[in-house]
């Protein structure tokens, strides 16, 4: 497949898995061109694994399909693209990202809601990030790790606040899946998952250095903390197997 242009985005496809091309001077024009359409606008992280299970029928391909901004977070991703001859995306962490886009939110007084996270958690991420972008309007928060007869009462709550952002951590189902199943109820805007975004604004985690995430040193101490991550070799050599058979049947 080819590139697609998507109002200042490149848009490739690596093993017929959509890949935005999102170069950062480009980013605030961007998000302004998703919000000035009145659309509703789901952003999605994409990691190595995710490509992977992105590529058969499941929901969570569905999503990725129908996402406006498909994010790469794997260097893998990166120079799989290459290999492929195909425009190179810029890789991105997440909590970077995450920073960037509440930076041009603010600048524009656009408004935001929370969801997910612990109680008390969710309290220090909001009060956090209210202190940190004070421009950008906090609309409402729900926790996450509900019972699920009161999912109605959530969706009701963030379809009358109608962010500009919906901003989703831990605690809701489906993640990113369920962003996309809820999106007929909820009015326009953005949408994005990022679970890690709400441990690190809380405090429950530290963000990884730019040093450690640019050079993928911190996929080797998470190897030590969980060795049973070796098992994702498999995943990893199959990707490269994929690459290889996708270059040779371009050529």
């Amino acid at each position: 497949m080819g590139i697609k242009s998507l109002g200042g985005r490149k848009r490739i496809f690596i093993l017929n898995v959509p890949v935005d091309v999102v170069p950062e001077d480009s980013l605030e024009d961007i998000v302004n061109d998703l919000l000035l359409d009145k659309g509703k606008h789901q952003i999605i992280f994409l990691s190595l694994r995710g490509l992977l299970k992105a590529r058969g029928n499941s929901q969570f391909a569905d999503t990725v399909r129908k996402a406006s901004l498909v994010i790469p977070i794997s260097k893998r991703i990166v120079r799989g693209a290459k290999f492929l001859g195909k425009h190179i995306p810029v890789r991105y962490m997440p909590f970077d990202f995450s920073i960037k886009l509440l930076g041009i939110l603010e600048n524009q007084n656009h408004s935001l809601y929370l969801a997910g996270s612990k109680p008390t958690e969710l309290k220090i991420t909001s009060t956090n990030l209210r202190d940190s972008f004070p421009g950008l309007g906090i609309v409402g928060r729900y926790a996450g790790f509900y019972r699920k007869e009161v999912e109605k009462d959530m969706v009701l709550a963030i379809k009358k606040a109608s962010p500009s952002l919906l901003f989703v951590g831990n605690g809701v189902p489906e993640r990113s899946n369920w962003l996309s199943k809820n999106m007929k109820n909820f009015n326009p805007g953005l949408f994005l998952w990022c679970g890690s975004c709400f441990d690190i604004f809380s405090g429950k985690k530290k963000k990884i250095s730019k040093k450690s995430w640019e050079s993928g040193s911190f996929a080797f101490w998470e190897l030590i903390r969980k060795p049973w991550k070796i098992i994702m070799v498999f995943p990893h050599l199959y990707y490269l197997l994929l690459l290889l058979i996708y270059r040779i049947r371009k050529i």
